[in-house]
């Protein structure tokens, strides 16, 4: 047999097929966890053939057990079940398949599912998935409301229903997953990722009735979480009743106890805003008449004042005052010159007391030699010498003789 197939030495069938089985059993034994999507117990038969889903994707595979091994391991096994199997894969020649034998098989029960849910909590709380910071708050009155609900279920009619009855000109965009069972993640994953994808949905609600925490379940799967952290559209989340947080609730911008509440929520009622609206359109009214009032106020008693009430008054009394002013410095003034003029006076008669040219008018004289130097004696000149005499009117030169 040739070590390399080709179109000139293609392998047999059976070749392949044995290859085939060569790879699958190099796996060996695995432990395997799944939702029991589909369980057949055939009369008389001794070997039990489940479908074994992944509760996050939509894949599955078949697994055969014998009834012994399931009877021992889970007898109450119903489809929808969580399980945990030891399983070796292998592959059937004769139809061409691959299939798994179980040769045991545990049922999770819910102390272990809560705590695996308590394991992931942690998980996507250290990741920041229930970060308060990153959570968007949903717009006050959105044009599209995107749900995501059972079809026909009382969360849809609870939602619509209280949302028409508050804001009756809402929009929704309804799309119908499976909430339950294996199907369920996958469904709503895909139906979150087309509402986020939608530009005219603002607000994503995702819905659904109460529940056992088993029928919860999907609400608290990893991939569910991470798809809605993933959302660029605010997701509120209204999951169960009151009592019930699933891990989506810590995930989400916001969660809503019930899916009336998520109504009540999402958009404001109509009869409220109206209220508000009256009571603050009175609010402003009287605001603005207040104002007015007091500014009349105002005014009336900036009017009542004497200067604007009469208002030549003060222009008269200034007048008065003016005049008055006037009158002081012009008298003041006539005063203050007169005495300077008395003072010219009498200082002018004193110097005139003291001026040689009152002396001349009486009739002296002064002699001074050609320098200029006064004549105080005969014997400072000699004959012949030029004198000034200066005369109390004009002056004569002399010429010494004796």
């Amino acid at each position: 047999m040739a070590a390399e197939s080709s179109a000139e030495e293609p392998w047999p069938v059976r070749v392949v097929s044995q290859k085939i089985s060569a790879w699958v059993g190099k796996l060996g034994w695995v432990w395997m966890d799944g939702q029991v999507a589909q369980l057949s117990r055939r009369p008389g038969s001794a070997t039990v053939f489940l479908t074994l889903r992944d509760p996050s994707a939509d894949l599955s595979l078949t697994v055969t057990a014998s009834r012994d091994v399931v009877d021992s391991g889970a007898p109450m096994l119903e489809e929808g079940a969580r399980i945990v199997v030891h399983a070796k894969p292998e592959w059937f020649a004769q139809r061409g398949t691959l299939s798994l034998r179980a040769d045991t098989i545990r049922q999770v029960g819910l102390g272990e599912l809560l705590a695996r849910l308590e394991q992931l909590k942690k998980l996507l709380h250290a990741e920041g998935l229930f970060d308060p910071r990153r959570k968007r708050r949903p717009p006050f009155l959105p044009h599209k409301i995107g749900l995501i609900t059972a079809r026909a279920s009382a969360a849809e009619r609870d939602v619509l229903t209280n949302a028409k009855r508050r804001w009756p000109a809402v929009d929704f965009r309804v799309l119908n997953v499976t909430v339950q069972g294996p199907t369920a993640v996958p469904s709503i994953i895909g139906a979150l990722q087309n509402l986020d994808a939608d530009p005219s949905v603002d607000v994503i609600i995702l819905a659904r009735g109460g529940g056992s925490v088993e029928d919860l379940l999907p609400f608290s799967d990893e991939a569910l979480c991470r798809a809605v952290f993933a959302c660029r559209t605010p997701v509120i989340s209204a999951i169960g009743h009151e009592p019930d947080t699933p891990l989506v609730d810590f995930v989400a911008d916001m969660r809503a106890s019930t899916p009336t509440d998520a109504a009540k929520r999402v958009v404001p009622d109509l009869a409220e805003e109206m209220r508000l609206i009256a009571q603050a359109r009175l609010r402003v009214t009287n605001a603005v008449r207040q104002r007015i009032d007091r500014e009349q106020q105002r005014l009336d008693a900036v009017r009542s004042r004497p200067s604007l009430a009469r208002p030549h008054a003060l222009v008269d009394r200034l007048s008065v005052e003016l005049t008055q002013l006037t009158d002081r410095s012009h008298r003041a003034m006539t005063h203050r010159v007169q005495r300077a003029s008395s003072e010219l006076e009498h200082t002018l008669a004193r110097l005139r007391a003291l001026s040689p040219a009152a002396t001349l008018s009486r009739g002296y004289s002064i002699v001074q030699r050609s320098d200029g130097r006064v004549l105080r004696s005969a014997a400072d000149v000699s004959a012949g010498a030029m004198l000034r005499v200066r005369l109390a009117e004009g002056e004569l030169k002399a010429t010494v003789t004796e």
